[in-house]
């Protein structure tokens, strides 16, 4: 293979065009899941901005590029997905038919682990690695609204029902429910962050939004806009106040989800299932193919989706005594957060203490 690796700032203007080339024409040639906006030059370069030692690797045939590699290097030649912990989807967006040597790769980018927590589908040489996969729910609505809302009253028919019957009691008791699918004001986002940060510490989770770099991520994102990505931020308001709201990255065709949260003032109304529905609305008719809820089981994926993608965590490694420490380390932590989250009988008693600890922080 022919690799060239690269500084984000030293990436060309025609790879960065075709890079964007092959994500828009991927649906078409049978990999769509390469359209996901988290595997997008644009995320790459924001992420850069924010944290150090971004490298992309172009591999070219006959002079041409034919993928494209982001990833995070350490110093000690640790490699890490873009923004691991955060982004969505990860792994190496390629032309159709593209093979490659997973090792032979981490050799040319000096890296001797590679790890990931969100591995798109069909990566086989870095599905060697995987220590798992896990669904990730998805909402179609390239046929339209209206049809996916006809699944969605076959499938989880109380669901429909109640959420909508929730939407008009909500403009009923607090005023006129209008929704805004691509809201531009910073404010907006502000709130969104606040809510979302209080959400995490109420229920006794890490807050994201306590990390610097998290922040300028976001706000990085929600300024930048070409014709093939933006930072979508959507809020829906209720008697002129904010009540839910979401940030998310958009491509061509897929709406990543990613930051949802609401004011819990108005939970009586499920302002945050609403706002989901009123998204599903807004992207197809934007020409939205489907909304990416994400990896992770929440009751609220289930009733939307209608069907679920699979990523996959875990490493790829050269024979090196570094990979082999770091898998070590990493290993038991991903082990034991993994056997929690998919067995309720310890799901359950451990996220009913962490609210607890979360109820302790704020004084409740």
């Amino acid at each position: 293979m022919d690799i060239s690796v690269y500084r984000p700032g030293e990436l060309s203007a025609a790879d960065r065009a075709v890079w964007t080339a092959v994500q828009s024409q991927a649906h078409l040639l049978g990999s769509p899941q390469l359209a996901n906006p988290f595997l997008s030059p644009e995320f790459t370069l924001a992420v850069a901005r924010c944290r150090r030692g971004v490298r992309i690797a172009v591999i070219r045939e006959e002079g041409e590029p034919v993928a494209f590699f982001p990833y995070r290097r350490s110093a000690a030649g640790v490699g890490r997905a873009m923004a691991l912990g955060v982004s969505d989807c990860q792994g190496l967006v390629h032309r159709p038919g593209f093979q490659w040597d997973a090792r032979e790769l981490l050799q040319a980018c000096g890296l001797s682990v590679w790890e990931f927590d969100h591995l798109v589908e069909g990566q086989k040489p870095f599905e060697i690695g995987a220590t798992g996969s896990y669904p990730s729910p998805v909402i179609d609505v390239e046929q339209g609204y209206d049809a996916y809302l006809a699944v969605l009253r076959k499938h989880s028919p109380k669901f429909a029902r109640s959420t909508l019957a929730k939407e008009r009691k909500l403009g009923r008791d607090v005023g006129e429910v209008r929704y805004v699918h691509d809201e531009r004001d910073p404010a907006a986002l502000r709130t969104l962050i606040d809510w979302k940060s209080a959400q995490y510490r109420r229920t006794g989770r890490s807050d994201r939004f306590s990390r610097p770099w998290i922040n300028e991520l976001v706000e990085q994102l929600f300024h930048t806009r070409t014709p093939s990505f933006a930072g979508l931020l959507s809020v829906l308001y209720a008697g002129g106040q904010p009540v839910a709201a979401h940030f998310g990255l958009r491509s061509e065709r897929v709406l990543g989800c990613w930051f949802p949260a609401y004011d819990p003032a108005f939970s009586k109304f499920s302002p945050g299932l609403v706002l989901h529905l009123r998204m599903a609305e807004g992207a197809a008719a934007e020409g939205t193919a489907y909304l990416d809820l994400g990896r992770g089981e929440k009751e609220y994926k289930d009733s939307l989706k209608t069907r679920e993608l699979t990523v996959s965590e875990g490493w790829v490694m050269r024979r090196h005594p570094v990979a082999i420490g770091h898998r070590a380390r990493r290993a038991p932590v991903r082990a034991l957060r993994n056997t929690v989250t998919a067995r309720p009988e310890l799901f359950e008693p451990a996220d009913r203490f962490l609210k607890k600890i979360g109820r302790i922080r704020s004084g409740h």
